[in-house]
């Protein structure tokens, strides 16, 4: 590994690079446009721990199982800065009454029917209206994928740079995904942390919809480490414990992500993580049991179509850490039948290198035992940052960004910089068509 890739890691060391020259502004916006910092971000705010027994046995009533398989979603490429403007919280709680219906015997008694509240935080979810592709110059393809590709665009009003999400709908209704892209969509509009990407709004026309995101410059994580061949213990550790938070913080508003992987991760200009790219997340409060994700990181029980909860993104940070630590995955294999049949065998060879810590650590993240698995049991996330492999992350300075990051993106900000990003043709657009929208009746929210 050279040195000019990753310097030594100081993980409780403070971290002396200023933020305040990072203005966040959004696209519309006039320059002098205040803004206010992310409110309760001085500490990390956990989850209360689950019910007093292990959560093993998935007890659900009887439904049917949805239909449909996953399939890989387009790259976000884009970058969080560190302040974020208020966001109208205007959405409304609304109790829910349940009828129940008249039964002809008097002495049968009905139990209420509890409905359980959405924990995604409580603002607008209204996305649309406010851009249009009018207020944007496309700059270059920043990556691409199923259903569409994502652009570096620079905003005509305030001369900035973001990046903006293109979907084709044709392809979206092929695949199935309609129901994925409108999840995708309301979950990006609410969800606020600092190792998360931010949407700024979205819009459509009769083809495609379009997402308005921050440019993430760093590039992606998954780049790095092929860089990188391998990370250092110290350099697996910062990333893992960074996103450690932020899939405590999905969880804790009953978001299962379920595709964690190094492509999903970007770094911003300073070399902190931001996850990208929700195409699989889902608002769960119980169990799901639709089979997506990426192979390689795939639970055993999402494999066999079992009803499976969060606990699976637990298992996917067990695999992104393994492959951090050794640069390749514990599962890999030249095709994803094979790669399936090795997880469903559960057998993890660990290089001799590892840390005997990391080993613990990995081992009960990656494990089919529901009993074992670590974020799954009495006390939630909390067993991981407790963990020994974690025991010098300060998590409240971490979370608050006053660590210093193991690598710093050699790029200039503010300037549209794409030298992190590989380079793909460009096609011709057929952005901003009009004319009859078969499709609009499926994304009316965006």
């Amino acid at each position: 590994m050279t040195p000019n890739i990753l310097k030594k890691l100081h993980i409780t060391g403070n971290n002396n690079k200023s933020n305040t020259t990072s203005t966040n502004q959004q696209p519309y916006q006039s320059e002098n446009m205040e803004y206010q910092p992310i409110q309760g971000q001085g500490q990390p705010q956990y989850q209360q721990p689950q019910p007093q027994h292990v959560q093993q046995q998935l007890n659900v009533p009887q439904q049917q199982q949805p239909g449909g398989y996953g399939v890989a979603q387009v790259q976000q490429h884009g970058i969080s800065r560190e302040t974020s403007p208020n966001f109208a919280a205007n959405a409304e709680t609304q109790t829910q009454q349940i009828q129940t219906p008249h039964q002809s015997q008097p002495q049968t008694i009905q139990q209420p029917i509890t409905i359980e509240q959405s924990l995604l935080p409580q603002k607008s979810t209204v996305s649309k209206g406010k851009y249009t592709l009018n207020d944007f110059q496309i700059m270059r393809t920043l990556g691409t994928g199923s259903f569409g590709r994502v652009h570096l665009v620079r905003s005509v009003h305030n001369g900035r740079y973001y990046a903006i999400k293109v979907l084709k709908k044709a392809q979206i209704i092929r695949m199935k995904q309609i129901e994925h892209t409108n999840d995708e969509r309301r979950m990006l509009k609410v969800v606020e942390h600092p190792f998360l990407i931010r949407m700024w709004g979205t819009f459509q026309d009769a083809r495609n919809l379009f997402m308005v995101m921050d440019y993430i410059e760093g590039g992606e994580l998954f780049s790095l480490l092929r860089k990188s061949q391998r990370f250092p213990n110290p350099v697996a550790k910062f990333y893992a414990a960074e996103v450690t938070l932020a899939v405590e913080y999905l969880h804790a508003h009953n978001i299962i992500y379920r595709d964690l992987k190094p492509e999903n991760i970007l770094l911003d200009r300073n070399g902190h993580v931001k996850i990208t790219d929700f195409g699989f997340a889902k608002e769960v409060s119980t169990v799901t049991w639709t089979l997506c994700g990426t192979p390689d990181y795939i639970a055993p029980e999402v494999i066999t179509t079992k009803p499976y909860n969060k606990s699976v993104d637990w298992w996917s940070l067990g695999i992104l850490i393994f492959e951090m630590l050794a640069g390749y995955t514990p599962f890999y294999d030249s095709t994803p039948m094979k790669t399936y049949q090795k997880i469903l065998a559960g057998k993890v060879h660990f290089p001799s290198f590892f840390h005997q810590d990391a080993v613990d650590l990995l081992s009960r993240l990656i494990t089919a035992d529901l009993t074992r698995r670590l974020g799954n049991l009495h006390n939630g996330p909390s067993d991981i940052r407790n963990h020994p492999w974690f025991a010098e992350v300060i998590w409240e300075k971490l979370l608050a960004k006053d660590i210093e990051t193991p690598y710093e993106p050699p790029i200039t900000g503010g300037i549209g910089d794409t030298s992190l990003f590989d380079h793909y043709p460009e096609e011709q657009l057929d952005y901003g068509a009009g004319g009859e929208d078969p499709y609009a009746q499926y994304f009316v929210d965006f």
